[in-house]
């Protein structure tokens, strides 16, 4: 099976709370999962115990479509991992999700590492599937539309 970043890279795990499992579950499953406050409707990223914004602990996780836009980008040259040494350049992306009150995620752009990027251009989430890790995982990446 070919990934995108090399064998070698760290395997993702949970934090220790537990707090980001839904969003590790989802992934998974091919789904997108962002936190919402389910008393004032906010949403977040990343995860936390209790709402940004009105300070409540009734936080939901929900699904969303997995789409977004490009807010800002990098194009990385310099290995930020011992891994990651013959494996440039790579770009990694700041998204934006609109179905999700225009929180903002980081993830990797697949395809070309020299391609064109623009700034609010559509991109869909890629789930990168793992399912040999221990324990299975799935890493969200992101295409141009």
């Amino acid at each position: 099976m070919s990934y995108y970043l090399p064998k070698d890279m760290p395997t993702p795990v949970v934090e220790n709370d537990h707090l980001d499992l839904p969003y590790w579950e989802g992934t998974l499953k091919g789904e997108l999962r962002v936190q919402r406050c389910k008393q004032c409707g906010t949403w977040q990223w990343g995860p936390e115990w209790l709402c940004h914004k009105c300070l409540s602990f009734d936080l939901e996780w929900v699904a969303i479509a997995p789409k977004g836009r490009i807010f800002s980008w990098t194009r990385i040259w310099h290995p930020v991992h011992p891994a990651l040494k013959d494996h440039g350049p790579y770009i990694a992306l700041l998204v934006e999700l609109p179905q999700a009150g225009n929180v903002r995620m980081l993830g990797n752009l697949v395809g070309d590492p020299k391609q064109e990027i623009h700034i609010g251009a559509e991109v869909e989430a890629v789930f990168e599937q793992h399912p040999d890790g221990t324990p299975p995982y799935a890493l969200v990446h992101w295409k141009v539309k």
